[in-house]
């Protein structure tokens, strides 16, 4: 089962999205702020990462930063789920290795296909 790691301060977003990503088959653990999710990447090394942006202790791009310029985590898509919505911070969002980024409010199924898609793209590359 493919392991989901959702880090987000929003404790309502975090709970939907653990709910249709279980539904869909995956196994999710979530993180409310940044330093935790740095830590549990490390515990649990996930298949795919949702990332806020905005959260207390470590914001998004700067983990994003840090695990896209580790060799042992800069494979795993992330997938940037933010209300910052403008040009620039998409922009960042590339710099700092970012997958996929999607602007609150988002629709569950669009999340849901997105994390499908990167998730197919890592069973193709390990047959």
């Amino acid at each position: 089962m493919k392991k989901i790691l959702i880090v987000d301060d929003e404790q309502d977003i975090v709970e939907s999205l653990k709910f249709v990503l279980e539904l869909a088959g995956y196994s999710c653990f979530c993180a409310f702020n940044g330093e935790d999710g740095l830590k549990m990447v490390k515990e649990i090394v996930p298949d795919l990462i949702i990332l806020d942006v905005m959260m207390p202790k470590i914001n998004g791009f700067k983990i994003s930063r840090l695990l896209k310029f580790d060799k042992k985590y800069k494979d795993i898509p992330i997938i940037m789920l933010t209300a910052r919505s403008q040009a620039g911070d998409k922009l960042i969002g590339e710099e700092t290795g970012v997958d996929e980024y999607i602007t609150k409010p988002f629709d569950l199924d669009n999340v849901t296909e997105t994390v499908n898609k990167y998730l197919r793209n890592v069973n193709a590359g390990s047959n």
